[in-house]
């Protein structure tokens, strides 16, 4: 089997073996040990319940992820829903994307907002089952059918009449809204969706496309509406898009200190042991003009 591979090597181990022709000019005659054969089937009976064994554990994680995707929707929606009927529906406010698209449409012609979600997201959500899979678009349709039903039924008082609180939390709950549900495997806002089926076909990115559609639709809203709705509109754009970021990507910073010594073990040993603390490790030499041989040091970077 290693000499086709590997033939030098094949023909080293032939000789070691003890023969004195090469490995293709001597006959290899292989005798069958039965007892081996049959102590091999029960080994691969033995395999093969244990994938049996993995498999029902595959199932057990693929219940749990779906549990884990519901809960996320579930407070997406829940988040969304708040955001949308205690902040900026009762003071007129709009946010970008489709859902920005609804309020728009639903101030202009006072059609019901449930009945606008849906509508104005269902393109959205055929797409996303072409381009995306049915999966996300089944998910996605019900986290829209479930939010346009909160919005229809629930009341909530007016939180606050302050146009600025209004357009940075009346933001934040709806990009919270925006950002589980993409947690769990969906979107509330089909505008997304759209955006990487545009970059697909062109040169745009998605957030090239996902800009462009915003700008054009709070211009419409400073000429229909007001300049100054306009403004707060895109003063709740930027609250959602940023809760959405901090939501999906979390926060990932961190402090890196460099240390360049020749005692490396010795401040190794007390990062590792004494602050708990991970190192990476890198050895350099360094060429000084009045040394002959260079100076060896170690590299570490601290997180």
């Amino acid at each position: 089997m290693l000499a086709p591979v590997a033939p030098h090597l094949g023909e080293e181990c032939w000789q070691i073996i003890g023969y004195e022709k090469s490995i293709f000019q001597n006959p290899v005659v292989f005798e069958i040990d039965k007892d081996a054969l049959n102590e091999d089937t029960v080994n691969m009976i033995k395999l093969v319940t244990r994938t049996i064994t993995k498999g029902s554990n595959t199932a057990k994680l693929v219940f749990l992820s779906n549990i884990r995707d519901v809960i996320f929707i579930s407070i997406g929606v829940t988040m969304a829903s708040i955001g949308l009927k205690g902040f900026l529906l009762p003071n007129k406010f709009l946010d970008g994307g489709a859902m920005g698209l609804s309020l728009l449409v639903e101030i202009l012609t006072q059609i019901n907002l449930s009945i606008l979600i849906v509508a104005i997201n269902l393109p959205f959500i055929l797409l996303g089952a072409r381009q995306i899979s049915l999966v996300f678009a089944i998910k996605s349709a019900l986290a829209i059918i479930s939010l346009a039903l909160l919005v229809h039924f629930i009341e909530l008082p007016t939180i606050t009449s302050d146009k600025l609180l209004i357009a940075v939390f009346g933001g934040f709950f709806l990009g919270a809204g925006i950002g589980f549900s993409i947690r769990g495997g969906a979107v509330i806002d089909g505008s997304e969706v759209l955006a990487i089926s545009v970059s697909r076909r062109s040169s745009l990115t998605v957030g090239d496309f996902i800009a462009s559609f915003n700008i054009v639709l709070f211009s419409v809203a400073a000429i229909l509406v007001s300049i100054e709705t306009a403004m707060y509109c895109m003063l709740t754009y930027i609250s959602a898009s940023k809760t959405v970021d901090f939501i999906i990507n979390g926060i990932e910073e961190y402090i890196g200190v460099m240390v360049v010594s020749r005692h490396s073990e010795k401040i190794k040993d007390q990062i590792i042991n004494k602050l708990g603390r991970g190192v990476t490790l890198s050895l350099i030499h360094i060429s000084e003009p009045t040394r002959r041989t260079p100076i060896s040091y170690a590299v570490f970077c601290l997180k």
